[in-house]
């Protein structure tokens, strides 16, 4: 039984998240495509700098289509778009989550530009101040120049699916910066596409200790765990991770997973619905977690409730189709008194 809950769960599971990615087919099919050339700027029109993830979001759905991260300058690239309309989602420390506007790619540009305002969260400086004595934030760490070249060769592989070459840059720039935690994620990146899970797992929890607060090697980290089971280790870096971000919508998402794949239904229900009073950019995937838990405890109502839910946010693509199928399932079996 539990097998079978895992597999439920394991179509809505996000790919390893690289810092950079390239995109194929789409609704363009695949026959002509676009580079678009991201710019997350402030308010006084100044640059943000690094790490902040961007996603890349279908349409005006919340389907993510691709994510990547901000450079020092602030700017992030999606190279390959297919054909198609988009819209894409700021987030990261010290600011509020912030979306664009539709934009079209079509065959008329191949290379567009896309700013995106965003505002300094209040928060801000306070939690730089609380930051944990001793570690390494990689928005300040100075990797050397040699490192960030290597790092950004080993991106362009990664985009062009060269695993193997890409091992060995980023290897490479690690050899030259040993404290450069960007580079050990992407390479658990590229060790999860080799099918190398110790080397994968290893590259991430090196990431994580270099640099806590890095959330890209976090998240991954915490997939490794739950794609391997060993949900005690993804609950206990989940704890670590929301004791110092408490409204981390990805955090309580990821919450919500682990908890479920343990049979805490309660608790995966509760962590699903903070994620729901969030804010709007929150992951619709937690309402799918929540109607699932909500079968397991034989509440179909509830479940069908959060079933519509997820599709009100996210109506179209694959994910759509799959709970259109469990609905369809859902209302043929009885519901048993609570």
């Amino acid at each position: 039984m539990r097998y079978q809950q895992w597999l439920a769960l394991i179509l809505f599971c996000a790919p390893l998240m690289p810092v950079q990615a390239q995109l194929t087919g789409g609704r363009g099919g695949g026959l002509a495509s676009g580079n678009v050339h991201v710019h997350v700027i402030y308010a006084d029109d100044r640059h943000t700098g690094a790490n902040l993830q961007v996603v890349l979001m279908q349409g005006s759905s919340s389907t993510p289509i691709a994510n990547t991260y901000t450079n020092d300058n602030g700017k992030a690239d999606f190279r390959n778009v297919a054909v198609g309309e988009y819209h894409v989602v700021v987030s990261g420390d010290g600011i509020d989550t912030a979306a664009s506007e539709l934009f079209e790619v079509d065959t008329r540009q191949v290379t567009q530009s896309l700013y995106v305002t965003v505002h300094r969260s209040p928060s801000s400086e306070q939690n730089a101040a609380g930051s944990m004595p001793g570690t390494i934030s990689a928005s300040q760490l100075k990797v050397p120049e040699k490192a960030r070249r290597l790092l950004d060769k080993a991106n362009d592989e990664i985009a062009k699916q060269n695993w193997g070459l890409a091992a060995e840059l980023l290897k490479k720039a690690v050899a030259v910066c040993p404290e450069y935690a960007m580079a050990y994620n992407n390479l658990g990146v590229v060790y999860e596409r080799m099918n190398d899970v110790a080397r994968e797992q290893q590259a991430l929890e090196k990431a994580v200790s270099l640099d806590p607060h890095y959330a890209p090697a976090f998240q991954n980290l915490v997939k490794v765990y739950l794609r391997e089971r060993t949900y005690a280790r993804a609950e206990t870096l989940l704890m670590k991770g929301l004791s110092a971000d408490p409204n981390n919508s990805d955090y309580l998402t990821l919450m919500a997973d682990v908890q479920y794949m343990e049979g805490h239904y309660d608790a995966a229900i509760n962590a699903a619905q903070k994620v729901h009073a969030l804010s709007n950019a929150h992951p619709s995937v937690a309402h799918y977690i929540a109607a699932k838990a909500y079968q397991q405890e034989k509440r179909q109502d509830q479940a069908l409730a959060e079933f519509q839910t997820f599709l009100k946010e996210e109506p179209d693509g694959p994910r759509a189709d799959h709970v259109r199928d469990d609905m369809a399932k859902l209302r043929n079996v009885p519901a048993s008194p609570r």
